[in-house]
Formats: C-alpha cells, structure tokens, sequence
C-alpha cells in the first residue's frame, strides 16, 4: 500500500472513531513506530487530527458545541474523564466554598466528591443539582436565571447571581486550551460567566482532557495564567503541557487507573 493510500485510511478511521493510537496503525498497515508517527504528523499539518502521546484524536472545530440535550445519567464516561474528575474532587477541603462546572466532569465528579466532610457546593446545573439531594452534608446553591436546554444556567441573571459571591476554589472547564489563546469556549454567554466564577475565586482549576489542549475554541474565556492548576490527562501531548509549563501554569497529569 502506497502511503498516500495509507493515509486515506488512516483519516478514514479518525472521522469514524474520533482516534486512533499508533499500535493500531503498526498492526492494520504493517509498519514501523516511527513511520506511524510519521503518518500522523502529516494528518495534522492538514488539520484532520492532533497528535497526543499514544496517537492522533480528531481535531475539533472552532465552533464545536456539545449537544443541547446532553443526558448525564447516561452518557458513556471515559477513563481520562473519570481519573480527572477523581483527582479534582481530593482537592475539595473541610468548609470550603466552591463552584462546581456545570460541565460533563463536574457531574462525573459526583461519584467521588468527599461525604465525611461539611462544605458548600455553588452549581449552575439542574441535573447536578438534583444528584446533590443525596448529599446530606454538602450545603447546595443553585444558581438562577434562564435554564438552557442542555440544563445549565449561564445568562446575565447567573452572571449577577455568582458576582455577588467569593468562591475557596472553583473548577472550570472548556472547549480548548493553549498557551497563546488561553482557554476558550463555544459562546460568549458561557465565557462570560466563567469569567465571573474566576475573577472571585481564590484557587481556581481547569479540568480539561487532552484532547481539547492544543485546541482553540471560539470565544476566549481568559489567559492560562489565572489558573492555579491546569489538570489533564495522560494523553495529552509533550509540547503542549510544555507549553503551558513555560509559562508558569502547574499542570497536574493524572495517571491511567491501574498505572
């Protein structure tokens, strides 16, 4: 097979699977490490992928947004997903105050939030809140304002209601990171909100998989710089934590459950 026809394969099995890891690429096609890196390296100087430690994953659009009706209780929970949701929830302290995202890993995050300690919980998710019932020794605030369909509340009547209160720690997500553009979002209400939650909080953590680090989404949140941690997973690429390491960020990299 000429290597141009590999490639067509190969970007074949990314559009379909969303990654591909090297071993795949040696074992499918019959070729050495170096030339499978090689490979991925020229799929994304043309954009179809981004190259992380173990492969490629597919490069996300600049305007990528997640599904409106995105179902929590039933959504497929990935194994980075879950290891940085587990990692985060160890940093949540006796008495502390803190805005939980109202993303896909603060909802993972649940599994393992602390329940012999008393702390209080900001969230701007109905689905999170309502799991939060269970907790009978977290004090729960939920914020107002117009509810997406997705569940979450990031309007001006959100943004007043979180500028109105100082957070101990807050954990964020986003669409994309790097180094240059900070951390990026779909939309500006979201951004905006986000802003707020950062600018009164006094440890503030990114949690975002290494498939977003390297990416640039459409409307900028704020520079890596206002993070105390940025954790991720061990997928991400060396560049990119180094990257973010030159400027001064922490960069926590959980470890593979069992590694």
């Amino acid at each position: 097979m000429f290597m141009e026809e590999r490639l067509i394969e190969i970007e074949k099995i990314i559009k379909e699977k969303g990654k591909i890891n090297t071993a795949e690429i040696q074992r499918k096609f019959v070729v050495s490490f170096e030339t499978a890196r090689r490979d991925l390296r020229i799929l994304e100087e043309r954009g179809v992928c981004k190259r992380t430690h173990g492969g490629g994953i597919a490069a996300v659009q600049v305007g990528f947004r997640p599904p409106v009706d995105r179902d929590f209780a039933d959504m497929q929970v990935f194994d980075n997903y879950r290891e940085i949701a587990r990692y985060a929830a160890t940093l949540i302290e006796k008495d502390d105050t803190v805005y939980l995202t109202g993303g896909s890993l603060g909802y993972i995050m649940l599994t393992y939030l602390p329940k012999d300690i008393h702390y209080s919980l900001v969230v701007n998710s109905v689905d999170i809140a309502k799991a939060l019932r269970a907790f009978d020794n977290v004090d729960v605030y939920l914020v107002g304002g117009k509810m997406r369909q997705s569940g979450s509340v990031v309007d001006s009547l959100a943004r007043e209601f979180v500028s109105r209160l100082h957070f101990d720690k807050c954990f964020i997500t986003g669409a994309g990171l790097t180094a240059d553009f900070g951390l990026s979002n779909g939309t500006d209400e979201t951004a905006s909100f986000q802003r707020t939650v950062i600018g009164n909080s006094r440890k503030r953590y990114l949690l975002i998989p290494s498939s977003k680090i390297g990416a640039d989404a459409f409307i900028r949140v704020c520079g890596v710089g206002e993070f105390s941690e940025v954790i991720t997973d061990w997928d991400c690429a060396d560049e990119a934590v180094n990257a973010l390491v030159e400027n001064g960020i922490e960069v926590k990299i959980v470890e593979k459950c069992g590694e």
